[in-house]
């Protein structure tokens, strides 16, 4: 895959000293049957040495997602936030890993600027540009130009297509509702009340979704879609949103939809088997890539499938187009396999 994906940097005459850029792009296969990977993860605190970088790149993914808190600097100075991304940036094992890859990614709340932050945060379009930067998002960009991060990318791979659709789940967000249970930080909002994506981006998802004509379409998320009850932050904390995104995945009729997210410094699967979609809908956590919740003892989660991980991780997802199969792995050091989650869809 890294073969092609230098000879496609020549047609394209983008060379390879960068991440690729376009919207749109091709991969030739040439007919071989290897698996498509796409990698991700979340947490990367730049003070604390990532030892992740090379096992990752022994599965050859051709993607690399970067979660969000790809770097921990809660703050309003924009020097140190960039000087804190700096620091990431330039670490010579991230800078050879990311060779030939395409870089992605969205931002949580420690890159956004302030802990659990949301529209409130008043350098947001500040932070915003400073985060383009480190994903490698040209100066001409669309995204450079409106509020928020979310972009998407569709992958061609000989007849098969993967849609990428990054979310920005910190620019639009408005307020939590404190929980009254001292156990947790968070509660439901009352139905109806706020929002997490903002009308402008919920108008932009709808037309990704509705437009998409690929096999699978990967819904990047910062924060947990399934997992409700744990009292952090999760989509559940706007019930309403929640029942808004599984009903426009049916509408819309975007095959294959796999969400993934980070934050909570472990790692899981969870599915949802929701009316009328016809296949289960998976939401994928991995986190983190450099410190993790190590005083996990368990939480209610209704849709988890096996157990969490609470070592540092990385996730894997390898599409096989031919069985319409996702393959999803969680991997830590040293590429050791933690755990597994197949998923079969209907056929296109």
């Amino acid at each position: 895959m890294k073969k092609l994906l230098f000879l496609l940097c020549i047609i394209t005459f983008m060379g390879c000293k960068t991440p690729f850029q376009q919207n749109s792009i091709t991969i030739k296969n040439n007919g071989n049957d290897s698996l498509f990977t796409i990698a991700f993860g979340s947490c990367d605190n730049q003070k604390i040495k990532n030892e992740l970088w090379l096992a990752i790149d022994q599965n050859n993914p051709s993607v690399w997602i970067w979660g969000g808190d790809n770097i921990y600097s809660d703050t309003e100075d924009m020097k140190v936030l960039n000087d804190n991304y700096q620091i990431q940036k330039q670490d010579p094992e991230y800078l050879k890993f990311i060779q030939n890859k395409i870089i992605m990614g969205t931002w949580d709340d420690h890159d956004y600027g302030a802990n659990d932050g949301g529209e409130e945060y008043p350098l947001k379009r500040e932070s915003q540009q400073l985060f383009l930067d480190f994903i490698g998002t040209s100066k001409n960009a669309l995204e450079r130009k409106r509020d928020g991060v979310y972009t998407s990318k569709i992958i061609t791979i000989d007849n098969n297509k993967v849609k990428i659709i990054v979310l920005d789940s910190r620019f639009f967000r408005t307020a939590l509702t404190k929980a009254t249970d001292s156990t947790k930080r968070f509660q439901p909002n009352d139905f109806g009340q706020g929002t997490l994506l903002g009308s402008d981006q919920w108008k932009w998802l709808e037309n990704e979704l509705q437009t998409s004509d690929a096999n699978f379409n990967i819904i990047v998320s910062s924060i947990q879609f399934l997992s409700n009850k744990h009292g952090f932050e999760t989509w559940g904390n706007f019930p309403h949103e929640v029942e808004k995104l599984e009903k426009m995945i049916v509408s819309t009729k975007a095959k294959g939809t796999i969400m993934i997210s980070g934050d909570r410094h472990i790692s899981t699967f969870s599915s949802k088997i929701i009316d009328s979609l016809p296949y289960p809908l998976v939401d994928f956590t991995s986190s983190g890539l450099t410190h993790t919740y190590k005083g996990f003892s368990g939480e209610e989660n209704p849709y988890q499938k096996g157990e969490v991980v609470k070592d540092i991780n990385f996730g894997l997802l390898k599409f096989d187009f031919k069985n319409n199969k996702v393959i999803m792995e969680i991997r830590g050091i040293d590429n050791k396999l933690m755990q597994q989650f197949i998923q079969i869809y209907p056929a296109n």
